[in-house]
């Protein structure tokens, strides 16, 4: 284990001003995303797609990294070269989800295990091989009648501290993303107490398993009322999960990357700038986000290679925006200004 690169690529990952880009949905999420704008979700669709993100002009001012699924860091963009090229060549560091997805746990109903251990080892290897510099493992917490209870938020927990030591034993900075999800008509309160409850569990897990903090990342929800609840303001979003935070992150982990969660793309960076505006903590408030980012571009491509340009566009004002608010800075005006820009 190399822990001064793992420190170099987590602290490069969260530099002030930039965040991470998720374009590692799998196959059925991709499609789901792909039928709502009337593409077919082809390989060479998802290939083209994804090049239009990669390239671009300008984005690496504003995206550190990019997590790639399995298919998309074995494809190629431009000039024949592979896409961890691509963005490397751009000055964005490739990353890969590597978790198998989220499956029914045992005797546990309505709750899940993310599978993906067998096997991880040889994995990293190769995703390494292929100019993989960091990795992702994603962990869903459900709320509900009786759920979530501890046993599934422990087993979640010991398999993100397996995969994270996995991932810095081949030199790879693991991003370690435990999800406590929307769904439900819980309030803020019951987010709040769940996610304290789950991140307790995994700082415990990744320190029994001696995972090397100052080269991990920590990718969580904001906390969030469930999405058949009352809104919440983002000042109250912010207290609650500032709160959570100073009472169970190490201070020594270099960054927070939020996920979006199912929020909509202003509605996420407007959370976003306020956590960012509040915080007063020892750690980058940054972003790592798929839909929030990619929802705008998709309406724009449409499948339509015409679009290409008015796509990128798109890409590129969300990830202004999103780097705005990592300074505080977002406000509706920069919004309309942008828009009216492209």
């Amino acid at each position: 284990m190399n822990t001064e690169e793992l420190k170099n690529i987590a602290q490069a990952l969260v530099a002030p001003g930039k965040g991470i880009l998720a374009a590692d949905e799998s196959e059925g999420t991709i499609k789901k995303r792909f039928d709502a704008i009337g593409v077919e979700s082809t390989e060479e669709n998802r290939r083209t797609y994804r090049e239009i993100l990669f390239t671009t002009n300008g984005v690496e001012e504003f995206i550190s990294g990019v997590i790639l699924f399995d298919e998309t860091i074995r494809q190629k963009g431009p000039e024949d070269k592979s896409f961890p090229q691509v963005l490397s060549e751009k000055g964005i560091i490739p990353g890969i989800k590597v978790d198998k997805g989220a499956k029914d746990l045992a005797n546990f109903p309505g709750e899940k295990i993310t599978e993906g251990l067998d096997g991880l080892r040889d994995r990293l290897n190769e995703y390494r091989d292929l100019g993989a510099k960091f990795s992702k493992w994603r962990a869903v917490i459900a709320i509900g009648e009786g759920i979530p209870t501890q046993a599934a938020i422990d087993s979640n927990a010991e398999a993100l501290a397996r995969f994270a030591v996995l991932s810095q034993e081949a030199d790879l900075v693991p991003i370690i993303e435990p999800e406590v999800l929307m769904d439900g008509g819980h309030d803020i309160a019951k987010c709040e107490q769940v996610t304290y409850q789950t991140l307790k569990s995994v700082f415990t897990a990744l320190s029994k398993h001696k995972v090397f903090i100052p080269g991990a990342l920590l990718k969580p929800n904001m906390i969030l009322p469930g999405k058949e609840s009352e809104k919440a303001s983002p000042e109250q979003i912010t207290d609650s999960t500032l709160r959570i935070f100073r009472e169970v992150v190490p201070i020594d982990l270099p960054g927070i990357v939020f996920l979006s969660g199912g929020q909509g793309p202003e509605e996420t960076t407007a959370n976003l700038n306020a956590l960012n505006v509040k915080d007063e903590g020892p750690w980058q408030l940054s972003f790592s986000f798929g839909r929030a980012l990619q929802e705008p571009v998709l309406k724009a491509w449409t499948g339509n290679a015409d679009n290409k340009g008015t796509a990128q566009r798109a890409f590129y004002h969300r990830a202004k925006m999103n780097s705005l608010a990592r300074s505080g800075k977002y406000t509706p005006d920069a919004e309309k200004e942008g828009e009216s820009g492209n």
